[in-house]
């Protein structure tokens, strides 16, 4: 379990949002949008996941995607802005590291894409920037 400084328990564990919590999180933290359908179907796929509850709702996730080998990818870090500036993105990392460590080879590839200045808080977690011998590109739909 975890405390704020004011008090406000958070309660960390080692689960999925729902798809509906899932799709208001990434809205309420400003990530781009995804339907409904599309987290219900991904979901499931996550290797790992971590959600921080307050008072029973969901203000803070992440997952870890991949082949659970070979590649494995950080993604959908939020917190609610409410929630922001009380440690819950460390602890957050902490899982997904912890859980990095415990189930990915040596020789894996673990990647994310770090928003500015989200990167800082990356960085505290050994996350190190790629370029300029390698860039992240994103494929988009014409």
């Amino acid at each position: 379990m975890l405390q704020s400084t004011n008090e406000t328990n958070y309660q960390l564990t080692l689960t999925l949002p729902t798809p509906d919590e899932f799709c208001a999180l990434r809205k309420a933290a400003g990530l781009s949008p995804r339907s409904l359908a599309a987290a219900t179907r991904g979901l499931p796929n996550s290797l790992m996941g971590v959600s921080i509850r307050k008072q029973g709702q969901l203000v803070a996730m992440a997952r870890v995607v991949g082949d659970g080998s070979i590649v494995f990818e950080v993604v959908d870090v939020a917190v609610t802005p409410s929630e922001q500036g009380h440690g819950l993105g460390k602890q957050l990392m902490h899982a997904v590291t912890n859980y990095l460590s415990e189930h990915a080879p040596a020789d894996a590839d673990v990647s994310l894409i770090a928003d500015v200045p989200a990167d800082h808080l990356y960085a505290q977690f050994s996350f190190q920037p790629t370029a300029p011998e390698s860039i992240g590109m994103a494929w988009h739909r014409e």
